[in-house]
């Protein structure tokens, strides 16, 4: 690697992390506020929280690397290229696509990134993140009772609470319970407390009715009670299986699925996903060859290259465009599935192309010859 490529790296590198770590920051803020509830509803830690929070980040940097590395390679060549440095390193005799050497380094090494991330890390995290999620929402071992609120625990089964004293003792207790099928049970109580046992948590309900409704004669029945208990232990019932999808298959289990095991929906999605990790990591290669492709074979204008970083980023957007959409219709049909192919490999060849015979002429650098552009 000469030292031009090193320097004109080095500027890419240092870019590129600073853009790509900003970016995260701004998405991990942005993606923490939807956890806020559960801090207040379910009395989540501060570290799981943070953890939840970290599980999403694998699977936005697939996203954010390429977009940053593309405003990176543009930024640096329109940098060169502004303050002369290209028109020097092309009087030297350097070719397009050695000037652009950089950039492809820098794509191909963030491309190996992007396949340890979306065939490794990402199904991981994923995993991680939704089972972490789940338990969460379904674990009663931590309940929180909020003032004024209907508290509800898995199906069937609701709390409100009207106010609560100093003490932690529980005031104006309502607690409506329909887990059985077709027994719907209405409990009221002057006041009470959450206890904890080695079974789960109870509510202990003082001074209170139970009302419940007589299957098929639609009488009321109605009980008085001193004391009276709740039990969490089946307010989620029976544990349940949680479907994975397929963000959280390994490539493995996404090879191996069958139409019959998962239905011909979930089916599609599978291999849509299978085929978009194998995919996916090239558009930074893609995107950074398009960039170098369109900047360093445009010339010099002493106006700027507005119009080049335009055409640039159109082209770039229209991609990203064109691989939802087709990762969309490949859902429903998987014929679609070698588009998926083609729309990464259109990047990489027409950059490479653009390189090696610039379709278009390059216009003289103004600025030596003297004339108008």
């Amino acid at each position: 690697m000469s030292g031009i490529t090193r320097y004109i790296l080095r500027q890419m590198v240092v870019g590129m992390l600073f853009v790509s770590i900003a970016l995260t920051c701004v998405l991990w803020l942005t993606q923490s506020l939807r956890f806020v509830e559960m801090i207040v509803n379910k009395g989540l830690s501060i570290g799981s929280f943070l953890k939840l929070t970290l599980l999403l980040m694998p699977g936005f940097l697939v996203i954010i690397i390429p977009i940053s590395l593309f405003a990176v390679v543009v930024f640096t060549f329109n940098k060169l290229i502004a303050d002369r440095e290209l028109v020097v390193l092309r009087a030297a005799g350097l070719s397009h696509l050695t000037l652009a050497q950089p950039a492809i380094v820098l794509g191909a090494a963030a491309s190996l990134v992007g396949y340890l991330l979306s065939c490794w890390l990402i199904p991981l995290t994923v995993r991680g993140f939704h089972e972490m999620h789940w338990s969460i929402r379904n674990d009663i071992s931590n309940v929180l009772l909020q003032e004024g609120v209907f508290n509800k625990f898995g199906d069937g089964l609701t709390i409100y609470v009207r106010a609560r004293s100093p003490e932690g003792e529980l005031l104006g207790i309502l607690v409506h319970d329909k887990r059985q099928a077709g027994r719907a049970v209405t409990l009221m109580a002057e006041r009470g407390a959450l206890v904890y046992t080695e079974t789960g948590p109870r509510v202990l309900m003082v001074n209170g009715n139970r009302q419940e409704v007589t299957p098929g004669t639609g009488k009321l029945s109605l009980l008085y009670f001193d004391s009276y208990t709740v039990d969490f232990a089946t307010a989620t019932g029976a544990k349940r299986e949680r479907f994975r999808d397929a963000r959280e298959r390994s490539l493995g289990e996404l090879l191996d699925v069958t139409e019959a095991e998962s239905g011909l929906q979930d089916y599609r999605r599978f291999k849509v996903e299978l085929h978009s990790r194998l995919t996916s990591p090239l558009y930074n290669l893609g995107f950074a060859l398009l960039a170098a492709s369109i900047l360093l074979t445009a010339g010099f204008d002493r106006r700027g290259q507005l119009v080049q970083v335009l055409i640039a980023t159109g082209l770039m957007v229209a991609v990203q465009a064109a691989a939802l959409g087709i990762s969309n219709l490949a859902t429903g049909n998987l014929a679609v599935v070698p588009a998926i192919y083609i729309n990464a490999a259109i990047p990489i060849g027409f950059g490479l192309w653009v390189l090696v015979r610039p379709p278009w002429p390059r216009r003289r650098a103004s600025a030596m010859a003297g004339e108008p552009v």
